[in-house]
Parts: C-alpha cells; sequence; structure tokens
C-alpha cells in the first residue's frame, strides 16, 4: 500500500511515532518519574492539579472525546503489567494506545456494542499527591489515584500512581504520555475497558 505524504503524518490513521527512539524516550520517563523532585512554584502546581481534575471528571462523565482532546497528536495512554512500568517492547500491557488506538477506544465504548461495558461503568477517582517537574519544554507528573467503579451490580477499586508528561502545544498544556500503574498491575483484571 502507498501512503500519500500528507497520510503519513497523520497520527490518527498510523503510528509512525512509536519507534525505537520512542520506546528509549519511555526508559528515561520511567526513570524520571522515580526520581526526587523539588516543590515546584504554586502556581505551577495548581495549572497541573486542575488539568489533572479536569481530566478525571472528563473520564467520570463519560465525556471521551472531549477528553481526547488534552493529549498531543502523538501521545501514549500506558497501563503496563509490570510494576513501575517495565519494557513495553518485550512486555505485554493492559493498554499501550497511541492516538489511533485511543480514538478506536473511544468509537468502541460509544457504539453501546461493547459487552463488557452493558452497562457502562459508573466512576469516580480521587487524584492525589500531586508532584511536579518543571522544565521550560515540558512537566513531569507524579500523582497517586483511587478510582471505584459500579457496574451490573458490582463495585470494584483500582488503586495506584500515574505518570504524565505534558507538553506545550498551541499555547495549552496538554498530555503526551500517561503511564497508569496499578498497584496490583501483575494480576489478572477482568473488565479494564474503563479509562483509568
Amino acid at each position: 500500500m502507498t501512503v500519500q505524504s500528507n497520510e503519513r503524518h497523520d497520527t490518527s490513521r498510523y503510528s509512525y511515532y512509536l519507534d525505537s527512539a520512542y520506546y528509549d524516550h519511555l526508559a528515561e520517563l520511567m526513570g524520571a518519574w522515580q526520581e526526587d523532585w523539588s516543590e515546584p512554584d504554586p502556581r505551577v502546581r495548581s495549572e497541573v492539579e486542575n488539568l489533572l481534575y479536569r481530566e478525571a471528571r472528563l473520564i467520570d462523565d463519560g465525556r471521551f472525546n472531549d477528553w481526547v482532546e488534552l493529549f498531543t497528536d502523538e501521545c501514549l495512554y500506558w497501563v503496563p503489567t509490570t510494576p513501575g512500568g517495565g519494557d513495553p517492547r518485550r512486555e505485554v500491557s493492559h493498554a499501550f494506545d497511541d492516538r489511533r488506538r485511543l480514538m478506536d477506544r473511544i468509537y468502541w465504548l460509544r457504539t453501546g456494542l461493547a459487552f463488557c461495558q452493558s452497562p457502562s461503568s459508573r466512576t469516580r477517582r480521587l487524584v492525589t499527591n500531586v508532584e511536579v517537574l518543571d522544565t521550560p519544554d515540558r512537566r513531569l507528573v507524579r500523582s497517586n489515584f483511587l478510582i471505584t467503579e459500579f457496574r451490573a451490580g458490582t463495585t470494584k477499586t483500582y488503586a495506584g500512581w500515574c505518570g504524565h508528561e505534558l507538553v506545550r502545544r498551541d499555547e495549552q498544556w496538554r498530555i503526551a504520555v500517561k503511564q497508569v500503574n496499578l498497584v496490583d498491575c501483575e494480576h489478572g483484571h477482568e473488565n479494564l475497558t474503563l479509562v483509568l
């Protein structure tokens, strides 16, 4: 199949940015999220917290189209099965979604044909312990979460921490990478079709 040059950079259709250098970048992020950071300017922390709270509300309200707009075009939503991340080139993940796959996930949830989301999950999440490493071109964020899901008469709880990489796009901070690290990530989860 021949790809037209204008389609080549359309990350909603192709995943050209997930190359070897991108995986090296993920390894660098995993190391950075483990470091101790100094306290940021309170205004920076407030801006970041507002973004995380908005993201949480959009997911809990099922506004997935608005949620995905918080991401850059070349983004990643990653839920590893290894504590701290592991190596996605060699290990399975609960989710490893580039922009194209995120759009597929949202479309699938919206069709009403996803048996594992019929009825749809109702969720509420708490975002706490927000830490920020602020640099001129990006912000690295680490936060804890607690998510309660209710679906089909069953309540489940998910706990862990998130690593976000935020970059500046169109005068706004957007999510380039979101890594969701479940406390029990290496154990089976029968229904991770919900967005964490």
